[in-house]
């Protein structure tokens, strides 16, 4: 059964055109009361804090977008690095970040270009996030819901940059 929005009769109304910036505005929305919280944490206890309660968030988080992406796109059980492809194109994030994904035989490199995160940090004069520990609690676990065979390197992230061409990188390898 399928439920009605309260909107939905705003929403038929709306152009193609007014959609897509309507998902880049939700996107932005998004992406920015995630930075509001964390930055709250991080002005009154730090960024250790702020830290735990991020990687807190998104080791639920992460699990939930994955299983509802998988399920739009119904991707079977073992979806495959194509699968993870489709999937990390649909996440949030993917409307407001650059990014790329280059699928090998067995792995696929991500690449997030141009991270809105640490632009908004720069520009207010703030550390670069330290992203590394979150994103692989990210990343891994979003993999691991669209296939379990799947596991997630981190090539370069902060604060660990490697790859100064971008502002992060991931590596995702399809195991047996």
């Amino acid at each position: 059964m399928r439920m009605t929005m309260i909107n939905e009769g705003v929403l038929q109304d709306l152009t193609r055109e007014d959609l897509y910036k309507l998902i880049e505005m939700y996107s932005k929305n998004w992406m920015a009361l995630d930075g509001v919280w964390f930055q709250s944490i991080e002005r009154k206890f730090g960024m250790d804090e702020a830290m735990f309660h991020d990687a807190e968030a998104w080791k639920r988080y992460t699990v939930i977008e994955a299983r509802r992406i998988k399920d739009f796109l119904d991707l079977p059980d073992q979806a495959g690095l194509e699968g993870l492809k489709k999937a990390l194109s649909l996440r949030f994030v993917a409307n407001v970040n650059k990014n790329e994904s280059i699928l090998t035989d067995n792995t696929l490199l991500f690449r997030v270009n141009e991270c809105r995160v640490q632009i908004a940090r720069a520009r207010k004069g703030m550390e670069y996030h330290p992203c590394k520990p979150v994103g692989l609690i990210e990343y891994s676990e979003f993999a691991r819901i669209i296939d379990e065979r799947i596991t997630c390197e981190c090539l370069s992230c902060h604060p660990d940059v490697t790859d100064t061409s971008c502002s992060c990188s991931w590596l995702f390898t399809l195991g047996e």
